[in-house]
């Protein structure tokens, strides 16, 4: 991208993108932040770094679709089946035996809501298994960083397809269709009622609520610089209540000073406890 009009040119764009939506692009790695910056220009049509500033300035809505491109997450309920398994089946009833309907979890990077509804879902079908007290919401802290994402999940609306991956059962008693083809399914009120979300910068503000039992932060510290990683690791971290969880995405791993306070619980799905 270096032909679009040099270094020089790249830095003010990203210093112009950053002041528009208060954003520290300096957290990102350098390479995620070209390939989205190229991903819109060719949206645009425009072939240097300062035509895609003029565009910014000319369309207020661009610097809302960059900040979408930047932060996108694929994402579906019950993604990665084998670790909501893990979590279904050793970590929920630990916590909720210990913690019972107080049990404070966070979804941070929750994208368009998946991951945060799929959360709530199985702590009532956890809570069910115990015969506990009802669980009464929130409890789930969601957060993201792109404003139309979390309008989706507020929204609570999903194609069909979104849940290929969740067990049929859960999707029927938890989902119900709508629309004219029933290709749109509805998140429950008693999933909804258990997940707030709320907009949140995780490299620069404190969690929204701590300490928590349960935090997931999956496949969003991977477009970070290596320092920015560990300190959000390592907020992670303090964020917890003794005995709680953190689980990673599949293909990150855990770090710098979070590593002094967190055991390895499930190497391979990537669950981490504080003791």
């Amino acid at each position: 991208m270096m032909s679009a009009g040099g270094d020089a040119a790249f830095r003010a764009l990203l210093q112009q993108l950053g002041e528009a939506q208060d954003l520290r692009v300096d957290a990102y790695k350098d390479s995620c932040l070209r390939r989205r910056v190229a991903v819109r220009m060719r949206a645009c049509g425009v072939h240097t770094y300062n035509d895609y500033a003029r565009r910014i300035r000319e369309d207020g809505d661009e610097c809302d679709r960059f900040l979408a491109a930047l932060t996108i997450n694929v994402t579906k309920f019950y993604r990665n089946a084998d670790m909501w398994d893990f979590v279904l089946g050793s970590v929920l009833p630990e916590l909720l035996e210990a913690r019972g309907n107080a049990i404070r979890c966070w979804s941070a990077g929750c994208a368009s809501g998946e991951e945060a509804y799929t959360l709530a879902v199985l702590l009532l079908e956890g809570a069910g298994r115990t015969r506990m007290d009802p669980l009464h919401g929130p409890c789930i802290d969601a957060t993201d960083l792109d404003p139309r994402s979390l309008q989706t999940a507020a929204d609570a609306r999903y194609p069909e397809e979104a849940f290929g991956e969740m067990p049929r059962t859960l999707v029927a008693r938890y989902f119900p269709p709508e629309g004219r083809e029933h290709d749109v399914r509805a998140v429950a009120g008693e999933v909804r009622e258990l997940v707030r979300f709320q907009r949140h910068d995780l490299t620069r503000e404190p969690p929204i609520d701590p300490p928590y039992d349960l935090i997931l932060f999956r496949n969003v510290v991977i477009y970070f610089q290596r320092v920015m990683q560990e300190r959000i690791f390592a907020t992670m971290a303090h964020a917890l209540n003794p005995g709680g969880t953190l689980v990673l995405g599949k293909v990150e791993t855990l770090f710098g000073s979070a590593c002094d306070l967190l055991r390895k619980r499930n190497v391979r799905e990537r669950v981490y406890r504080r003791p």
